[in-house]
């Protein structure tokens, strides 16, 4: 059985929140959650973003926007000064928040993938076409991350930190869907055991548990075991592949089940605890193995959703796992 951070009837977030104010995001996540997160707020701007967050924590590896594109460049500028003003703003506002705290915690990042086919190239095209340039961001965000994990631990000194790899266009990158800078044509596919060995670089280097999350249909499942993954984050309305899931679910690993929509009004905490617990059944697994093993999660971030929905999901979350483990 794979080890894990969280402890059994666990729920937690996915990453993105609405809003602007990190103090308050934090103050509900941990408020609402047994596995709390540092929360991604997007409408703060450039930076916030999924691609443009991640970037800024590259190490050596300058981004900048053009065009409304994150785009490499040649030195730092006022775009990656103001994505780690950001960035400090945020831990310093978890180390606020977290203060005494004792637990896990989990952390995001966009993974080598998805920020590779989201680049560009300083004189144009996509960085996911360039495999020099692929390895160079790898290693560059392999160490960024490292760094990261351990500013977190050393401000919080008694979490056990976990890292979620956020990697929605990996299976388009697999697949050689992702458009070119034109949109006509599709960057070659990249295959599975670049894919697999680029990803794991990133996850032996983070130094603790990591779970990849991919909000796609088509989730290469057996591709992130073999990356060293302790466990994946999937959103269920998706219908993912129950063979594949189940062998790895099967083999000790983790599950973060999103187990409804992250817009809108979230339905009833027992209707999310019988989709989690249906799944489990329909697999065919061991009924005492599903508190241990699944976390409760929207199926993906927050930031469409409105302040109070977003609240009442995390909430639901917390109740449906609390709803399973006592079924158990």
């Amino acid at each position: 059985m794979t080890a894990f951070s969280w402890q059994p009837g666990t729920a937690t977030g996915i990453g993105s929140l609405p809003g602007t104010d990190i103090g308050e995001a934090l103050r509900i996540v941990f408020g609402e959650l047994p596995l709390p997160y540092l929360p991604e707020l997007p409408a703060r701007g450039p930076g916030a973003d999924l691609v443009g967050r991640a970037a800024g924590l590259l190490v050596d590896f300058p981004v900048q926007l053009y065009a409304g594109q994150w785009q490499v460049a040649d030195r730092s500028g006022r775009d990656a000064r103001r994505t780690a003003d950001l960035w400090e703003r945020d831990l310093d506002a978890l180390t606020d928040q977290a203060d005494g705290y004792a637990g896990p915690l989990k952390v995001q990042a966009a993974g080598p993938w998805t920020l590779a086919a989201a680049l560009q190239l300083p004189l144009g095209g996509g960085l996911l076409g360039d495999p020099g340039a692929v390895r160079e961001l790898t290693e560059s965000l392999a160490e960024g991350i490292s760094l990261h994990v351990r500013e977190v631990a050393r401000r919080v000194p008694g979490s056990r930190v976990l890292l979620q790899l956020d990697e929605p266009t990996l299976p388009a990158v697999l697949a050689g869907r992702v458009p070119t800078e034109s949109g006509f044509r599709t960057l070659r596919a990249i295959g599975e055991s670049v894919a697999r060995d680029r990803l794991r670089l990133v996850v032996e280097s983070a130094g603790v548990p990591v779970v990849v999350h991919c909000c796609a249909p088509d989730v290469p499942v057996g591709l992130l075991r073999e990356a060293g993954a302790v466990g994946v984050a999937l959103d269920l309305g998706l219908n993912p592949a129950l063979d594949p899931l189940g062998e790895l679910l099967d083999a000790g690993y983790g599950l973060l089940a999103g187990a409804f929509p992250a817009v809108g009004p979230p339905p009833a905490s027992a209707k999310a605890a019988a989709t989690v617990s249906e799944l489990w059944h329909k697999l065919g697994l061991p009924a005492d193995r599903l508190t241990e093993q699944v976390v409760v999660t929207p199926s993906c971030g927050q930031s469409g959703a409105t302040p109070a929905d977003a609240r009442a999901a995390l909430k639901v979350c917390r109740e449906a796992a609390q709803r399973i483990r006592d079924a158990g």
